[in-house]
């Protein structure tokens, strides 16, 4: 474990090479996204059940609301492969293949949405989303409405927590500014995702740099970090293991992972403290299909088998 990465969101501890990409069917898009903040890709996908939601074994246990609309709105952003990205405009990826999987415990559709990531949690206090799934990382600063200035928001949240991650940091093919730990980037330019754990990570950083400093460029999307650092203008960009070695292997050559995998953290469904019945429903349903190995099967499908749980656990993250 390499000294200096930061403990990542949530349930994904994938310390291994994410390989290609799977073919992903069955999402239909059926409209827009965060209305507030949602970028290019934007769109509505749909994991649904075959199984009526009478013969589904955990539809009791769903709140009144959700057994009359059938439906859980799950807000995403669509931009982090293999987690969640767009392919065709449907949203595909591990989080909706174990969506489609819970959808047949539950007997409901789950309606992924995409927006920016930092205005998903919102989305939840907003009534636009009833959870999030975005490869969300499951900290006590989430848990308790505390954003990244440490001002508490009021908007706390419970976590799934449903894989485990380690982080990465992600430069240029050759690594040519030797990069292997988060000090080797004092005096240098980083990109990042807004809103995430690695920007708090690289403003931690930039504190220890002292005076060398650390620039820290953040952007809405990943996408748009990576094409920072493919250009020269950043040295480095952080990620979660498996991110960024799918990131790399799809890259045709652009990029490569610098230094180990480091510090494992859950990743989990975020959703609001209030809706404890459905919290409850989701680990039991995460629960059901890690017993039955349909779980397992997706982990598989997408070579994220490193980072897989053998049990759900509620607000694991520290």
């Amino acid at each position: 474990m390499t000294a200096g990465f930061p403990r990542p969101h949530s349930a994904l501890s994938r310390l291994t090479a994410v390989a290609a990409l799977a073919v992903v069917g069955s999402l239909a898009v059926t409209g827009c996204g965060d209305q507030t903040k949602k970028d290019s890709s934007s769109g509505t996908s749909t994991s649904g059940a075959s199984t009526s939601a009478s013969a589904a074994p955990l539809f009791s246990k769903l709140p009144q609301k959700y057994q009359e609309s059938k439906v859980i709105k799950v807000g995403t952003d669509a931009s982090y492969a293999p987690m969640e990205q767009t392919d065709n405009g449907k949203i595909v990826g591990i989080d909706p293949d174990i969506a489609d999987a819970l959808s047949k415990q539950l007997g409901v559709r789950f309606e992924f949405a995409n927006g920016t990531f930092d205005g998903l949690i919102t989305s939840l206090y907003a009534g636009r989303n009833d959870i999030v799934m975005s490869a969300m990382s499951d900290t006590k600063d989430r848990q308790q409405g505390i954003d990244e200035k440490g001002k508490k928001t009021g908007h706390g949240v419970d976590f799934v927590d449903y894989y485990m991650s380690g982080s990465s940091l992600l430069v240029k093919k050759g690594n040519p500014d030797h990069v292997t730990k988060l000090a080797d980037l004092c005096g240098k330019t980083v990109a990042v995702q807004r809103g995430t754990i690695y920007e708090d990570a690289f403003k931690k950083q930039k504190t220890a740099c002292g005076s060398k400093g650390l620039t820290i460029e953040a952007f809405d999307t990943d996408t748009e970090a990576q094409t920072r650092v493919k250009a020269g203008g950043a040295v480095a960009d952080l990620n979660d293991t498996p991110v960024a070695a799918y990131i790399a292997q799809k890259s045709g050559g652009a990029f490569q992972v610098a230094g180990s995998p480091a510090d494992a953290g859950p990743f989990g469904i975020a959703l609001d403290k209030d809706n404890t019945q459905l919290r409850d429903a989701l680990k039991a349903a995460m629960d059901a299909i890690i017993a039955d190995g349909t779980y397992a099967k997706v982990l598989q499908k997408w070579n994220a088998g490193s980072g897989a749980i053998q049990q759900a656990a509620i607000n694991g993250g520290s």
